[in-house]
């Protein structure tokens, strides 16, 4: 019967533009819940990848197109012993926002994808395609091919959603505890120190924080501190250096977290990030 041996993670990026491509395989768990600050599409391989997002199960089959949104929470398992296999592009918010500019022109700077999963032939083929031409590193002109293919197949209105709220109170005292945890993020500040600066009750914060973002204020910002940490590290910078600058209590708190997030040391990743040879 496979077991964790058999879980697999290869990772490279492209160096001209930043995009990350990723390929794996898994069986059993996963992944924790997390988030990233890119978006994330991609394409299952093989087997079936259930995980949860926007407070649904969903099973992505072979040939399934999965899309997350920065910050959108969600999880990993395979259903059986058999696991799954999927390739993913990592796109930066401000990469798809330029591509994808008649789009948001009334969208504040953002963009929410319809839904999760799409069963769609010519997406499906756009991403497996943008993905071999950046993993393969093959020539500008392929690339830069294969990413106009991806980029008009995303430009497509119902792949998108227009997400406009009423002035919210609780959303607003979010998004502050938010952009607080974020300023303070070096000190390891408390709720009640956070609760404090923002006159409220440190009950009441912790369960709208959660509310609104799905994760304690202390499980984001560990999160926060990740998606820091990778930009930093594909940036070059030494795993020492990106522990003392985010918080974390030493380099091998880092490498604890970063391991269990993204199942590869700092290290690791940073070498896969320079796309030398495969870094599993």
């Amino acid at each position: 019967m496979p077991g964790p041996d058999s879980n697999w993670i290869d990772l490279r990026r492209d160096a001209l533009r930043g995009i990350e491509t990723l390929r794996a395989h898994f069986t059993g768990h996963a992944y924790d819940p997390h988030w990233h600050d890119s978006y994330l599409i991609g394409v299952t391989e093989q087997g079936v990848q259930q995980f949860h997002s926007r407070r649904q199960q969903h099973q992505s089959r072979p040939g399934t197109v999965f899309m997350l949104e920065p910050e959108e929470l969600h999880d990993g398992d395979a259903i059986d012993a058999e696991g799954f296999t999927y390739r993913m592009l990592y796109l930066s918010p401000q990469q798809v926002l330029q591509q994808l500019d008649p789009l948001h022109a009334n969208s504040k700077g953002e963009l929410h994808f319809a839904a999760t999963l799409r069963n769609d032939n010519q997406l499906a083929y756009a991403v497996w395609h943008c993905f071999d031409a950046l993993w393969h590193n093959h020539p500008e002109l392929i690339k830069e091919a294969t990413l106009d293919r991806l980029f008009m197949q995303l430009s497509q209105h119902p792949l998108w959603r227009s997400e406009v709220h009423p002035a919210d109170r609780d959303k607003s005292l979010a998004l502050q505890a938010r952009d607080w945890l974020i300023a303070h993020h070096a000190l390891n500040p408390g709720l009640q120190a956070m609760a404090e600066a923002l006159h409220v009750d440190r009950f009441r914060l912790s369960r709208l924080f959660q509310a609104q973002w799905g994760l304690p204020p202390h499980a984001w910002l560990v999160q926060w501190r990740l998606s820091q940490a990778r930009r930093q590290l594909a940036a070059g910078s030494a795993p020492a250096e990106v522990a003392a600058s985010l918080g974390f209590a030493d380099q091998s708190h880092l490498g604890r977290w970063f391991k269990r997030a993204c199942h590869l040391t700092p290290a690791r990743y940073q070498q896969a990030c320079t796309n030398l040879p495969d870094a599993r």
